[in-house]
């Protein structure tokens, strides 16, 4: 159980008021609904290990609640359902899902689950718990540990299949939880598991993990969003209908056997939509997509899927950059459709995607429904190649946690393409690799030896981006070694290992010099070399490895001159002690002092905040009225930043036990400094017109003001001072309503 389960649980204490008997009856309904979903799958003798499952994990939890107050067996239920009906397991992970929570939460042991279900459950029972582990650690640590995860995804998927399914439900029941625990769990989800699930081709689960974590962490934008989608769902449905009439009478007339629907995008990817574009929601032109299903033998799929492209490329002009061709080269996970966009009625672009019914199964439930086609062995190869990189990047224990985390995403989580060698073998490699990525991932001697390369029979640099269906020849030199800046121009972990373990070593060799020098050094003030000696020395410059400070003495990036204010006691030294200059902090430069009982805008939980020193983030400039945190940051103490900040996610995923509760009391006496950025018409007297609202109307006070014209548009950022989130969103909705004005939106980045 993950520390959100442990607050999500609670003992005794229930808020229900079933008695104990019509809760029996809710638990044996909600089993036997689990039975009804396997029953294709019960072969002979699985109804005894399931109900013996069933009763082991019922018998475990009875004394424990969730947070909602029903007992706590049915999350074991519904985690079970969830493999079963959404990810396609089978008996052995349901047994597994039902058991999840027993070993790390109550008196049954690992041996107790393998004497009565054999070595493979409690192998996967082990695995589940050791991510519960691995989960809860409070500190970076936990990131350096998701290396253990991987290890256990690689050993056996069905691990991670039903963590996603455990993680799924928590994120359904979250409502529950106190509002920082939703943060933090949400974000972890959307930092690790949202990705985790996309790579395992579970496409479904992804969607929603992503929605339900928008939620809690963007809950006025998500709210937005989807009342926007049920009022234009009507309008919607008319328009799909038209989009739909004369495609399915081309595909009658064909004689295929087919069915043919539209679904809306997730309120998610909208989202980013909304942000990558720059758009308004009225503006996003796909807001749903049209999907075909055909149900066709294996051997015509590739066939059939072309055919029906045709006809619907006959009725509506497709837009030629837009043609997704997942049926030559599935993704790595599984996934195979055609895709395309076209111009549909109303000049409105509609994306359509092609799959047979096979193809659709896998890309709803991934992985799990390999194991059902067993002619799928090319897309299985594809994912035991993905298994073996993984394994590759595992074995490099140098880097550290959250610098692994973001290699591993980067690298294993991300959209992928395929080039080609000379020879024309087909190369796997995740999005936005460059030309250096592809000579370390066909060997790592090819890759330090790199010089340049030939993409497509044309010289390019190191650092050229690679597109999907290029074909890439190496060039080598025996004289080439990698360097520093090579780190910025590879994305894959392959390369990035291949490169520090190259740095490392010469690393190495140079700071043999630095060693000479620091020994000379310390002999020259009357001490000695040794190890504390080199420590102390280490701490002055701030460094974190003797390596590092060899190296940074060798390579002249230190002045060793300051050793003589060093004092010698016989042959140890000590470090002068530094000087401590008081800063003071005011919020004219708009962070914030030490609050006093006048004018404190924080109320910072579970400590007295009089005594509590905090700035606000320049990543996300909060203001009151903002969703906020504080975050311990090292060095420079508490740090408050908005939820929504581009950094939240990151810092409440990886260092959650750092988050400090924060909200904004009543204070209208101080001023923060923000920024909005305004599209409009160039139109006469438009500055007049937004100043005169901003200083007259509204007297808000301007810190600076800069518009530039082009071809009939102006672009403006404003800075003013506000004293609250609902100021400055009465100044939004003044300037939005002005003739002429597209876009008004707050900055988000270091731009105040």
């Amino acid at each position: 159980m993950d520390p959100m389960e442990q607050d999500m649980m609670q003992v005794e204490n229930s808020k229900y008021t079933l008695n104990e008997e019509q809760e029996n009856k809710e638990i044996v309904r909600h089993y036997r609904a689990l039975l009804r979903s396997l029953r294709p799958k019960i072969k002979k003798g699985d109804k005894e290990l399931l109900r013996t499952a069933f009763e082991m994990a019922t018998n475990a939890h009875k004394t424990m609640r969730r947070k909602s107050g029903e007992p706590y067996i049915f999350h074991p239920i519904a985690v079970a359902m969830i493999c079963v009906d959404e990810i396609g397991l089978g008996v052995r992970s349901t047994i597994c899902a039902l058991l999840h929570d027993t070993v790390e939460d109550t008196d049954i042991t690992l041996d107790d689950i393998k004497s009565e279900f054999g070595n493979e459950i409690a192998k996967i029972v082990d695995g589940l718990t050791k991510i519960s582990t691995v989960m809860s650690a409070n500190s970076s640590q936990q990131a350096e540990n998701f290396k253990k995860i991987l290890l256990t995804l690689t050993d056996d998927p069905r691990v991670i299949l039903i963590k996603l399914a455990d993680r799924l439900h928590n994120m359904r029941t979250l409502d529950s939880m106190k509002q920082e625990k939703q943060l933090k769990i949400a974000s972890e989800t959307i930092w690790v598991y949202s990705p985790l699930a996309h790579r395992m081709g579970l496409y479904s689960i992804k969607t929603e993990l992503e929605d339900l974590s928008m939620k809690f962490l963007e809950p006025d934008t998500y709210r937005e969003i989807a009342k926007k989608l049920s009022e234009t769902k009507r309008e919607r449905t008319k328009y799909i209908n038209e989009f739909v009439r004369p495609l399915k009478d081309k595909l009658i007339q064909s004689g295929f056997d087919f069915e043919i629907y539209g679904r809306p995008k997730s309120i998610h990817s909208i989202w980013n939509k909304i942000k990558k574009k720059g758009v308004s929601f009225e503006e996003v032109y796909d807001l749903f997509a049209i999907r075909v299903i055909l149900d066709v033998p294996l051997e015509m799929e590739k066939e059939v899927c072309w055919k029906v492209y045709s006809l619907i490329t006959d009725e509506y002009l497709p837009s030629p950059e837009r043609l997704r061709d997942w049926l030559s080269n599935p993704k790595s996970n599984g996934y195979e459709a055609l895709h395309t966009t076209v111009m549909g009625p109303q000049g409105k672009w509609v994306e359509v995607q092609i799959r047979t019914k096979r193809m659709n199964e896998i890309a709803e439930k991934g992985l799990a429904a390999h194991f059902k086609y067993k002619e799928g062995t090319q897309t299985e190869d594809r994912f035991d190649k993905w298994f073996v990189q993984i394994r590759e990047a595992l074995s490099n224990q140098q880097e550290e946690g959250i610098d692994f985390l973001q290699d591993f995403k980067t690298s294993f989580l991300a959209e992928e393409i395929y080039v080609y060698t000379p020879k024309g073998d087909v190369k796997m490699l995740p999005i936005n690799s460059t030309a250096l990525d592809f000579a370390f991932n066909i060997h790592s001697v090819i890759g330090s030896k790199c010089i340049g390369a030939k993409v497509n029979h044309k010289l390019v640099p190191l650092g050229h981006k690679l597109r999907s269906g290029d074909q890439i020849e190496i060039i080598t030199s025996n004289k080439q070694k990698p360097n520093e800046d090579w780190l910025s121009i590879v994305v894959t972990a392959k390369a990035k290992n291949s490169i520090k373990d190259s740095l490392r070593e010469e690393k190495k060799i140079i700071s043999e010099e630095g060693k000479y020098t620091l020994q000379r050094k310390l002999e020259g003030i009357g001490a000695v070399y040794n190890p504390y000696n080199v420590d102390q020395v280490m701490n002055f410059y701030k460094l974190h490895s003797q390596l590092d400070l060899l190296y940074k003495i060798a390579t002249k990036n230190i002045d060793l001159k300051e050793l003589k204010t060093f004092q010698v006691l016989g042959d140890k030294i000590e470090v002068p002690k530094p000087v401590n200059v008081p800063t003071e902090i005011n919020h004219e430069t708009h962070a914030a002092k030490s609050p006093s009982k006048k004018d404190a805008e924080l109320i910072i939980f579970g400590e007295s905040s009089d005594q509590i020193k905090y700035a606000l983030a320049k990543c996300c400039n909060p203001i009151p009225g903002d969703d906020v945190f504080g975050f311990v940051s090292t060095g420079k103490g508490l740090i408050i930043h908005r939820t929504t900040c581009p950094n939240a996610t990151q810092l409440l995923a990886n260092y959650g036990h750092r988050v400090v509760k924060t909200k904004w009391a009543k204070n209208k006496e101080i001023s923060f400094l923000t920024g909005l950025s305004i599209i409009g018409l160039d139109d006469v007297g438009v500055v007049n017109k937004i100043t005169s609202i901003i200083s007259g109307e509204l007297k808000i006070n301007i810190a600076a003001l800069t518009i530039e014209s082009k071809e009939g548009l102006f672009q403006g950022t404003i800075k003013v001072y506000v004293h609250d989130k609902e100021e400055l969103e009465t100044l939004v909705d003044r300037i939005k309503s002005l003739n002429g004005i597209q876009q008004v939106n707050r900055f988000d980045t270091e731009t105040v």
